[in-house]
């Protein structure tokens, strides 16, 4: 009886831990979506854009990016003096079309 409660259990947690959390299923999603953007055309490669924004953030350390498919846009997450700074950038030009901090 103990066993099958055990086993029961481990077979419970290995599933849950085979499921992705919806934060990867949506995180795929998004970078499935810029993809899909940039081999229509309709963005640049996002390490183009990455390089531009980097050479704009003078030395500061980059965290991470979203990108959002409804307006080709990137947002891109720094860290410069202590402070994180979001920077947002336009997927089909590169340039930088905001800051916030």
């Amino acid at each position: 009886m103990k066993h099958s409660i055990l086993i029961t259990g481990l077979a419970a947690l290995a599933a849950m831990a085979a499921t992705p959390s919806q934060a990867e299923i949506g995180q795929r999603g998004e970078q499935d979506a810029a993809r899909r953007a940039m081999l229509d055309g309709q963005t640049m490669p996002f390490s183009l854009i990455k390089r531009r924004v980097d050479a704009a953030m003078g030395g500061a350390t980059y965290l991470g990016a979203e990108f959002n498919p409804s307006s080709n846009r990137y947002r891109l997450k720094y860290v410069k003096d202590g402070k994180v700074v979001w920077v947002d950038a336009d997927g089909r030009t590169g340039d930088i079309t905001g800051w916030a901090h």
